[in-house]
Order: C-alpha cells, then structure tokens, then sequence
C-alpha cells in the first residue's frame, strides 16, 4: 500500500522535486499567478518554467498545500503529486 503526504514546507518541496529532476513551472491564466505545476522534462506547451522564488509566491498566496506520494506501490520514487488548499 502506498501513502501520501501533505506539506507547505518549501524545502521538502523543492528537494522532492528535484530528486526526480523536477521543475517549478506555471499555466498561465490571464489573472494573478497561474497555476502550478511540477515539469518533470515532458515539456508541455503551455507549461512556462519559472524561478523557486516566483513559484513558492504563487504559491503561498493562494495558501496552498503540496500533496505528494514518495514511492509507488513497487518501491520506485513517484512522481505523483498535485496542488490542494490549506486547512
């Protein structure tokens, strides 16, 4: 069985992303921000590659949470992960 984590902590975010060669990245939506995502080198279209800094802003100011799963039911490191609001 496997489990998943939930964090606002920007360095347990920064390192399990960059642990699976992730990068902090944006859609952008005409208004403030964007929406957040992890590239991990499947490089999509409307994905825009932004700093760290830019995407922890965005991503305090929308008083998010970081919902991520370490390893995958076989023991290899998952990659899954998704944006959820604070409680």
């Amino acid at each position: 069985m496997t489990s998943s984590e939930t964090t606002t902590d920007h360095k347990t975010i920064q390192k399990w992303a960059e642990k699976r060669d992730g990068k902090p990245a944006v859609i952008r939506t005409g208004g403030k921000g964007g929406v957040l995502r992890i590239d991990f080198g499947e490089k999509e279209e409307e994905f825009d590659e932004i700093s760290w800094d830019e995407f922890f802003k965005i991503f305090d100011e929308n008083r998010l949470a970081f919902l991520y799963q370490d390893k995958t039911k076989d023991g290899k490191a998952s990659r899954f992960n998704k944006f959820v609001e604070r409680n």
